[in-house]
């Protein structure tokens, strides 16, 4: 059963309105909705002792610390590689930074249409590579690295992850929030759950924005389980939503990985559906995930 609070939360957002059928006005509409919601769906900031913005690389980021020389989350925000800021998910960084002794870098990827694959990528690839020359300089301790992210950012998070396996630098562990995992859209999850915010339609073209060129969406580094060998990933968290059309893919990756050998948490929150983890002014299950988040960390990179 659908949690009546997802429903009481679906008003919080504005529409776009039916006459708006230009695609790219339409993306406008939906990425200032979506800033504009922010403090209803997310609630107020966690006040906390460092959050400073910062140049990292070249890319924009934000940290977030409770203290000096915490193990460092870099963060990735969902949106479908077109929308969302290091603003929509500034609450869900804070509250993972305060709960998990860890500090959190949220990262500000360039978005699609205007820069496609693999700009976003590129700036992650970047922010890693200066947090381990600079962790010092921040006050973090690089040696100690995580990432995850949501939907497109657990897409992101996970590519980085594998390839940072491959440059035989690997990251200490990944946290993938109903993570974008299919190009091909195929699951039945589209079809059972696909009236809830998320239907195949609108991933299709978040995946056609993001990598323009078809054959490239079916590359290692686009499409996770288009991978050979994931053997060697690292421990991972992986959230999915029973309402939610990336369900499936969330699930068949989980089992991807478990096969590889990888150690793996799969948490299906029920009765919510794609995007409820950072609303954490309106859901009790957005709470309860960030705090699974905050607790993974903590016992994983307390060493």
């Amino acid at each position: 059963m659908l949690n009546p609070q997802v429903t009481a939360a679906a008003g919080l957002r504005a529409r776009p309105p039916a006459e708006l059928t230009e695609p790219y006005e339409l993306l406008t509409f939906m990425r200032q909705a979506m800033e504009d919601s922010n403090e209803a769906e997310c609630g107020p900031a966690l006040p906390l002792p460092v959050v400073v913005d910062v140049d990292a690389g070249g890319v924009p980021a934000r940290l977030y610390a409770s203290r000096v020389d915490a193990p460092l989350f870099v963060y990735l925000h969902g949106g479908g590689w077109c929308y969302g800021s290091i603003e929509t998910v500034d609450r869900v960084c804070r509250r993972i930074a305060d709960r998990s002794d860890c500090a959190v870098l949220s990262v500000g990827y360039r978005l699609a249409p205007e820069h496609v694959f693999p700009a976003a990528l590129d700036d992650v690839e970047t922010v890693l590579a200066y947090v381990r020359k600079a962790g010092a300089e921040l006050g973090v301790d690089p040696s100690r690295l995580a990432i995850g992210g949501d939907s497109a950012g657990g897409q992101l998070a996970t590519v980085a992850a594998r390839r940072q396996r491959d440059a035989a630098t690997p990251l200490d562990l990944q946290v993938l929030i109903y993570p974008a995992i299919d190009p091909m859209t195929a699951s039945e999850s589209y079809d059972e759950v696909g009236s809830y915010g998320m239907n195949r339609a609108a991933m299709r073209a978040a995946w056609e924005t993001y990598v323009p060129d078809p054959m490239t969406r079916f590359t290692p580094d686009v499409a996770p389980l288009a991978t050979a060998d994931l053997a060697g990933m690292p421990p991972t968290l992986i959230i999915t939503a029973e309402y939610d059309a990336l369900r499936d893919e969330g699930a068949d990756y989980a089992d991807a990985l478990l096969a590889a050998g990888v150690p793996v948490v799969h948490t299906r929150y029920m009765g919510v559906n794609h995007g409820f983890a950072r609303k954490l002014a309106v859901l009790d299950d957005a709470r309860a995930a960030t705090d699974q988040v905050a607790s993974y960390l903590r016992a994983a990179l307390r060493f």
